[in-house]
C-alpha cells in the first residue's frame, strides 16, 4: 500500500462507518440526546452569545475553530516513526477517543447552560476539581501558545519572503476591520483584502537583494522575541480591529490549502516513500528522542484526540447548538473531519524521501550523524528559492511535501516558489490568529485566578488589570518559546494537551454515569481515558527524567520540568476527585439519573 489513494480510501471508509454507526449509538443511546429538551441556545437566547444556529453552519464554525495547526504539524513530526504508527493512531484515536471526547464535552457543557469546562468540573466533581481544571486550562493555553509559535519561528527564520507576506497581513486585516467598522459591509473589503494578501505573496521575490529583504531576513532568536511582543499588542487591540478580520481572511487561505491538499493527494496520487516503520521507533530519533509509544500519542494530539478542543466545545459552540441531535455532526463529525485533514498532512510528509524529510526536520549537525544522503532537496530548494535545510517545526516540511506533490505536474515548476510561500503564510497566519485568541483567553484566566487574591484584577474593563494579565501571559509563553526547541516544547504541549483531554473524558464518564440508564455506557469514556491517562503520565515522566532534568543536554530546563510536574499533579487531583464521585454514583444505583449534580454528596 504505497500509493496515497489507498490511505485516503481506507480513511474515508473507516470515518464514514464510525460516523454512521458509532456516532448514532453514542449520541442517541449513550448520551440519550432528546430533541424535545430545550437547548441553552433557545433557553438563554440573547442574539449575541446564545444564538440557535443551523447544524451545518455551526459544524462549519466549530471545525474552523478546532482545526488549527495541530492536525497539520503533529502528523508531520510523527512521521519520524514511519507512516504506520501515525496512521493507526489517527484512525483509532479519532474514532475511539477524539470524537467521543469532543461530543461528550459539548454535551456536558450544554447540560450546564453552555458553561466552561472548569465550571462543569466544579458542578460535577466538586470545587477542588473545578479550580484544578481552571489552572490546568491556563497551563495548556500557555504551553499551546509556545508550541504553536515555535512552528512559526522556524517557518519565518531566514525567510524574508515569508516574513514580508505574514507581516503584511497585519495592516491588511486592520484596514479590513476599520472598513467593516465604519462602512458596515465587508463585501468589497473582502475582495480587496484577499487580493492584497495574494499581492503580498507575489511581491516576495522582488525583495531579494534589497535593504528591506535584508532587514526581514531574521534569525530565529529575533523572531522568538518579536512574537510575544506582537501578541501583547494584538491582545490589547479591540477584537474587531485585528483578530476577527484576520481570522476571516485566514479562513479563505484555510479553504484553499485544504482543497489543494486534497486535490494533490487524491488526483495526483503520490507514492509514499517512507517505510511503515523506521529505525527510530525504539527511541533516539533526531526529532523526538522518545520511543514510538508513548510519543506517537503525544506528538499527534489534534487529529486524534485533543484537550484543546474542550475550550471550543465548552466555549462558543454549546451556545449555538439548535437541537440536541446536532451534536453528532457538529462535534463527532467535526473531529472525524479533522482526522481526515491530519491523514492528508501525514501523506504529504511521507511522500518526501526520508533523507529529505530528516534534512529539513533536524539541524545540520544532527543530520550528519544519520548517514543519509538527500535526494530531491537541492532541486526543491532551488525551485522554492530558499534554503530548506534544518528548518525544524513541521510547517516547512508540510509546505515542501505539498509543493513536491504538485511538482509532478509539468506546468507547475514556475509556480512552486509562490505555492510554497503561500502555504507558509497560511500556516503562520493561521497560527498567529490562534495565538491572538489564546493569549486573550490566557489573559482572562489570569485575571480570574488572580482576582481571587486581588479583586480588582477580575474587572475585564480595567485597563491596568488587562495590561498586567497580558504581560504575564506573554512573558510565560514567551519564555517557553525562547528557552526550548521543537522537540521539548512540542512534547510539553502534547503532555498538557492530552492531560486536558483526560480531564474531558473524566467529566464525560461522570455525567454518563449520572444520567445514563446503563452505567456500562461509561466505558465509552473510561477505555480511552485509561489509555490516555497512562500514556500521558508516562510521557511526562520520561520527558522530566530524560530531557528537562538531564543536565548538560539541549533540552535541560527546570521551568519546563516544573510545568510538566504541575500538570501531572493537577491531573491526579482531578482523577482522585473523579474516583470519589464515581463511587458515589455507583452506590446511587441508578437513582442518580434523576438527581442534579449539585445534590450529590461533594466530591472534594
Amino acid at each position: 500500500m504505497d500509493q496515497a489513494i489507498y490511505f485516503v480510501i481506507a480513511t474515508v471508509c473507516v470515518l464514514a462507518l464510525a460516523y454512521r454507526i458509532y456516532g448514532i449509538f453514542f449520541v442517541s443511546k449513550v448520551l440519550a440526546a432528546d430533541d424535545s429538551e430545550v437547548t441553552p441556545s433557545h433557553q438563554f437566547q440573547d442574539g449575541k452569545n446564545y444564538v440557535p444556529t443551523k447544524k451545518w453552519v455551526n459544524a462549519g464554525q466549530h471545525f474552523a475553530a478546532i482545526a488549527a495547526a495541530g492536525p497539520l504539524v503533529g502528523p508531520v513530526l510523527a512521521a519520524q516513526f514511519g507512516y504506520l504508527p501515525g496512521f493507526i493512531w489517527l484512525l483509532v484515536g479519532a474514532v475511539v477517543g477524539g470524537a467521543v471526547h469532543d461530543t461528550v464535552v459539548l454535551f456536558a457543557s450544554m447540560k450546564h447552560q453552555g458553561k466552561s469546562l472548569s465550571e462543569v468540573a466544579k458542578a460535577e466533581l466538586g470545587p477542588v476539581a473545578g479550580w484544578s481544571t481552571g489552572l490546568a486550562m491556563l497551563f495548556i493555553i500557555t504551553i499551546t501558545m509556545a508550541g504553536l509559535s515555535i512552528v512559526v519561528v522556524h517557518a519565518l527564520e531566514r525567510n524574508a519572503w515569508g516574513t514580508f507576506a505574514v507581516f503584511m497581513t497585519v495592516p491588511i486585516a486592520i484596514c479590513l476591520g476599520l472598513y467593516e467598522r465604519y462602512f458596515g459591509s465587508s463585501k468589497w473589503g473582502t475582495y480587496i483584502g484577499v487580493a492584497a494578501v495574494m499581492a503580498s505573496v507575489a511581491a516576495g521575490p522582488h525583495l531579494q537583494g534589497t535593504m528591506l529583504g535584508d532587514w526581514l531576513t531574521l534569525h530565529k532568536t529575533t523572531v522568538s522575541w518579536l512574537l510575544p511582543v506582537y501578541a501583547f499588542f494584538a491582545t490589547a487591540l479591540p477584537v474587531w480591529m485585528l483578530l476577527t478580520p484576520r481570522g476571516y481572511l485566514s479562513s479563505f487561505m484555510k479553504i484553499g490549502v485544504f482543497a489543494a491538499l486534497i486535490v494533490g493527494v487524491v488526483f495526483i496520487n503520490p507514492t509514499i516513500q517512507f517505510p511503515a516503520l523506521t529505525e527510530f521507533i525504539h527511541g533516539g530519533g533526531p526529532i523526538l528522542k522518545g520511543a514510538v509509544w508513548p510519543f506517537i500519542s503525544i506528538t499527534i494530539a489534534c487529529g486524534a484526540i485533543s484537550g484543546f478542543h474542550a475550550f471550543i466545545g465548552s466555549g462558543t459552540t454549546p451556545k449555538l447548538v439548535d437541537k440536541w441531535s446536532d451534536i453528532r455532526p457538529v462535534a463527532f463529525g467535526g473531529m472525524l473531519a479533522e482526522c481526515l485533514v491530519a491523514v492528508m498532512a501525514l501523506i504529504a510528509a511521507t511522500s518526501l524521501h526520508p533523507a529529505d524529510y530528516f534534512a529539513i526536520n533536524s539541524s545540520p549537525e544532527v543530520f550528519k550523524t544519520l548517514g543519509m544522503t538527500v535526494v530531491d532537496l537541492p532541486e526543491l530548494s532551488q525551485k522554492m528559492g530558499i534554503d530548506l535545510y534544518g528548518r525544524t517545526g513541521g510547517a516547512v516540511t508540510l509546505a515542501v511535501g505539498m509543493t513536491y506533490i504538485f511538482t509532478k505536474l509539468s506546468w507547475f515548476s514556475d509556480l512552486a516558489a509562490y505555492f510554497f510561500q503561500f502555504v507558509i503564510m497560511f500556516e503562520a497566519v493561521f497560527i498567529l490568529t490562534a495565538v491572538d485568541s489564546g493569549t486573550r483567553v490566557s489573559r482572562y484566566l489570569i485575571q480570574d485566578l488572580l482576582g481571587d487574591i486581588f479583586p480588582p484584577m477580575k474587572r475585564l474593563d480595567s485597563m491596568p488589570a488587562a495590561i498586567t494579565a497580558s504581560v504575564i501571559a506573554c512573558v510565560l509563553w514567551g519564555y517557553l518559546l525562547l528557552s526550548g526547541d521543537i522537540s521539548s516544547v512540542w512534547a510539553l504541549f502534547g503532555v498538557s494537551n492530552q492531560l486536558m483531554a483526560s480531564v474531558g473524558l473524566m467529566i464525560g464518564a461522570t455525567i454518563i454515569m449520572r444520567i445514563s440508564k446503563k452505567r456500562i455506557y461509561a466505558l465509552t469514556c473510561l477505555i480511552p481515558l485509561a489509555y490516555l491517562f497512562v500514556t500521558v503520565n508516562y510521557a511526562g515522566y520520561w520527558m522530566i527524567a530524560n530531557v528537562y532534568l538531564a543536565a548538560g543536554t539541549k533540552g535541560y530546563n527546570l521551568f519546563n520540568a516544573v510545568i510538566a510536574s504541575s500538570m501531572m499533579v493537577l491531573g491526579f487531583i482531578i482523577m482522585f476527585a473523579s474516583l470519589k464521585r464515581w463511587v458515589v454514583l455507583w452506590k446511587a444505583r441508578g437513582a442518580s439519573s434523576v438527581i442534579p449534580p449539585t445534590m450529590l454528596p461533594s466530591a472534594a
